[in-house]
């Protein structure tokens, strides 16, 4: 547990000065080591937890479907006094709602014994976010991440190819590759009954220091009823969609800028998940191949069949990656 006695202001001050400079020590801050009022956690706050002393900066902050970042106020990224280290601390934040897949609803609510659980599953994993966790004073569970420096999966197909042809020939066959192995990093965690629980494409960093891809954020758990893993099955299916359209393809966009294709389409070859994404993309781009194609239609509004493990889409995707190879000439 912290105590305000393990470190002393005067400690604290210390601390700061020999990591910043005396100029940098704020007139004023907090120290706390009750977090569970997160609002309390401001700019230049100290939070003491166990012998560790965090000097707080910025609110991580989060952005998704076009919607202004919102800040993340539980989430702080915080300098740890000892070390130097940049450090992402994670607040206690008690959240609940409901998602729909198709008519299914889904009850998903954030679960900080969950996330601190699987913290210490994937410690020696690559490709996952690290860190520890540990109680405050109050007994909130408070997971201390390391940062990771690098960009999420969205914001790095923006820059990949001309076109979606050059893209998919030159680009998609090493991020296939990439994608597998992210699968298989799920498959980790399902083999050992756990769950990441918010699988997005936001959630896929690439660490810029290690050059490899790790997913983030497993604070999420959910309701299930006999499919233990398909909501996260149907979260890689998303992220599947994206990266081989390279990006979403909207059906509003295809109205208005390709109403022959756009006419094509029925209620089938939608997403299951969302209504107004393409799920059916060999429609719009003709030379991905069928099998791939037969991925994809997995997470359709028409699908007869869903998978029901990991083991099975990745046998479908070692098919389709040899198909991908032929048609582009790349292995990777």
């Amino acid at each position: 547990m912290a105590s305000a006695d393990i470190l002393s202001r005067n400690d604290i001050i210390d601390l700061i000065t020999a990591y910043a400079g005396s100029e940098r020590v704020p007139p004023k801050f907090k120290i706390i080591t009750d977090t569970s009022d997160f609002y309390r956690v401001d700019y230049n706050d100290v939070v003491l937890l166990a012998d560790t002393a965090f000097w707080v900066k910025r609110c991580e902050k989060e952005g998704r479907f076009g919607i202004d970042e919102q800040p993340k106020y539980w989430v702080r990224r915080a300098i740890d006094l000892q070390t130097g280290a940049t450090k992402i601390l994670k607040l206690v934040f008690h959240e609940k709602f409901d998602t729909k897949i198709g008519d299914i609803v889904i009850k998903c609510f954030r679960s900080p014994k969950k996330e601190a659980r699987l913290l210490d599953l994937v410690a020696g994993h690559d490709q996952f976010m690290h860190g520890t966790w540990t109680l405050d004073s109050a007994g909130n569970i408070i997971r201390i991440l390391d940062f990771i420096y690098g960009r999420t999966f969205d914001q790095l197909l923006d820059e990949l190819g001309n076109d979606h042809h050059d893209y998919f020939h030159n680009h998609f066959p090493k991020l296939l590759t990439h994608y597998r192995e992210l699968v298989r990093a799920i498959k980790f965690l399902h083999d050992h009954g756990e769950k990441h629980g918010d699988i997005r494409r936001d959630h896929i960093i690439l660490d810029r220091e290690r050059q490899i891809y790790r997913w983030i954020d497993f604070d999420y758990n959910y309701m299930h009823g006999e499919s233990m893993f398909g909501f996260d099955l149907h979260g890689l299916g998303n992220i599947l969609i994206f990266l081989v359209g390279r990006g979403d393809i909207l059906t509003h966009d295809l109205y208005h800028q390709q109403r022959p294709l756009f006419d094509s389409l029925w209620g089938e070859d939608l997403n299951i998940s969302y209504k107004n994404r393409v799920a059916n993309l060999e429609k719009i781009f003709p030379y991905i191949p069928a099998s791939l194609n037969r991925v994809l239609l997995h997470f359709s509004q028409g699908a007869k069949i869903f998978y029901e493990t990991t083991d099975q889409m990745l046998a479908d995707l070692a098919i389709a990656q040899d198909d991908v190879a032929t048609v582009t000439g790349r292995t990777s």
